[in-house]
Order: C-alpha cells, then structure tokens, then sequence
C-alpha cells in the first residue's frame, strides 16, 4: 500500500477525482497528500478570517465553503460558494497579502492546506501539479465570466434564474427531476449575487416558480433540466 493511501484513507479516490489526478496512486498525488496538512471542520466553522495575515492555501477535498466579506458599514456579504476541488485562499502568493473574505464551512468539510513556500516546492517538484492548479483557477475565471455576464440581463427573472443555473451547475446534485441545490439560499444572498433589490427577488422567484422554471420542495430548488439559460450565450 502506498503511503497516500495509509494518510488519506477512504478518501483516497475522492481526493483523486476531486482534483482530477490521472493516477490514484502517481507520484504527483502521492506527493500532493503526502505534503498536506489534512484537516476535517464542522459545518459553521471558519477556514480563516477576513484580516487574518494570508498564510495558507486550502483545497477543498469534502464539503463546501461559502465567501463572505464584510464591508465598511458593517453588512456582511455572502459573495460566492466553493466545493470539493476548489481552492480558497489563493492570497497567500501576494506579498504580506491578508485574506479579504472569511471563508465559513456550509457543511462538514475536510480540506488539504500547505503554506505558500509548501506550495510552491511542491509545484517546482511536480510540474504537472501546477499545470492542474493552472486548469482550476481557469475554470473559477470562466465561472466568474459567467455571473458577471448574468448581471447584465435586464430582465430580473432571467438574471435571476441564470444565477441559480450557475449555481446548480456549480453545486448541484442530478436527480429526475431535474437539478437539485441542496443549501438555503436566502433571498439577501441572492440579491447580492444577482444585483437586484431582495425586493425583486422575491417577485421574480414567485414568476419562476409559477411558471414552472424552478421547483421548490423541502427548503430546496429544483431547476428542471435545461441546456442554456435564457438571454446567454456562450
């Protein structure tokens, strides 16, 4: 048995895909979870703080975080979510950088962490795992690109429902209904992200859900499957 195996135990395969290693039992992964140092948080914790010096990079392995900041008059924000195979903390590569957000876990989360001069060893050692974190944050931009996109749809309940599709499409499960979210989402959360009063949101949820573009069961959504949202090109 290697000794990836011995340290990240039943997690091993999830670790893998997570991060889309090629080979379970590579040198590259072998390395990755070796070097990390492996932590495990309840729902509600705190990865690190907005002001906390920037001292460690996080991958999500399990679970999922959410990034709020909290401004000058004292509102706090939520200003997106991550899940397993994202990075959070990307500030440590910024000299005497501070984390500008808090990250906090929306569930239980495990998470490998390195320090910065960690991190940068191990991609010198292992060129194709900075060619992986490469792939990753290109992802996170395409995604960014996305919302900022939504966010010129004049129509409230199109911009509305594109945020929600990004969202499932990000941190949704498939079921036969359709597309799950599986977390609240409180209509403060999703004025921010959509840009919109939580006035409007509230109107424009009503128009969705009545004519059938989400479903909502349980204190969760449902978005049945679709193939493009409307208003948005690629």
């Amino acid at each position: 048995m290697c000794r990836a195996k011995q340290i990240a135990g039943n997690d091993i395969n999830e670790l893998s895909i997570d991060f889309n290693f090629e080979n379970t039992y590579s040198p590259e992964f072998e390395a990755f979870i070796v070097k990390a140092r492996k932590k495990r948080a309840s729902k509600g914790d705190t990865l690190f703080r907005q002001g906390a010096a920037a001292e460690e990079l996080f991958l999500i392995t399990a679970g999922r975080v959410k990034l709020n900041k909290v401004f000058e008059d004292g509102n706090e924000l939520t200003l997106e979510m991550r899940k397993s195979g994202d990075f959070v903390g990307e500030n440590i590569f910024l000299a005497g950088a501070q984390y500008p957000v808090t990250a906090y876990c929306m569930e239980d989360t495990t998470t490998c962490g390195f320090s910065k001069t960690e991190f940068e060893q191990l991609i010198l050692d292992y060129p194709k795992i900075g060619l992986q974190v490469i792939k990753n944050m290109s992802e996170r931009i395409s995604w960014l690109t996305r919302r900022v996109r939504s966010l010129s749809l004049p129509n409230i309940e199109d911009r509305l429902f594109h945020v929600l599709f990004n969202i499932a499409k990000e941190h949704g499960t498939q079921s036969p209904k359709g597309i799950i979210i599986k977390f609240p989402l409180t209509h403060e959360e999703l004025s921010i992200l959509t840009g919109a009063h939580r006035v409007s949101i509230t109107r424009a949820m009503k128009v969705l859900k009545r004519t059938g573009k989400i479903i909502s069961e349980d204190r969760k959504l449902i978005l049945p499957m679709v193939t493009e949202t409307p208003g948005v090109h690629p």
